[in-house]
């Protein structure tokens, strides 16, 4: 592969992360609306106090993955950790070993935070995502995401 930087994602990736959002949950076997994502998700990021971090992949000015995250807190633990909301790579860039670098700078920003742990979830169909983390030394909690509307 040519260049890749990893970086925080900037005001003018917005379309591109968006596209990747829409890639991702697709992937997923989701819905996925485009609808106010600009707007919303440029305030959530990019304002004086994000609710979320987004690290992306650039491959020749061109997003090719993503990860997005935020610090929440354990009362189980009494400690802060990262929850790592998305990671997801383009087909054509998986297997080169960018989705563990992404990881790995995460768990370095964690550090910077003061948290030890990182959390994240997948569908229980993603087997080689499944595959991957436990590669990597993640461990699996076998739980069921409840969703209700407000």
């Amino acid at each position: 592969m040519s260049e890749i930087k990893i970086r925080f994602a900037k005001e003018a990736d917005i379309n591109q992360i968006i596209d990747l959002c829409e890639a991702h949950a697709i992937y997923e076997q989701c819905e996925y609306s485009r609808e106010n994502k600009e707007a919303q998700l440029s305030n959530d990021l990019f304002s004086s106090n994000p609710k979320l971090f987004c690290l992306v992949v650039e491959k020749e000015n061109q997003l090719i993955g993503y990860a997005t995250y935020m610090q929440q807190y354990s009362t189980w633990d009494a400690n802060e950790y990262i929850y790592m909301d998305c990671l997801f790579m383009n087909e054509n860039a998986r297997g080169f070993g960018l989705g563990e670098k992404l990881i790995r700078r995460i768990q370095q920003e964690g550090k910077k935070l003061g948290c030890k742990l990182i959390q994240w979830q997948t569908p229980d169909f993603n087997l080689r995502a499944i595959k991957f983390y436990m590669r990597i030394g993640a461990e699996s909690k076998i739980k069921e995401r409840f969703f209700l509307e407000i």
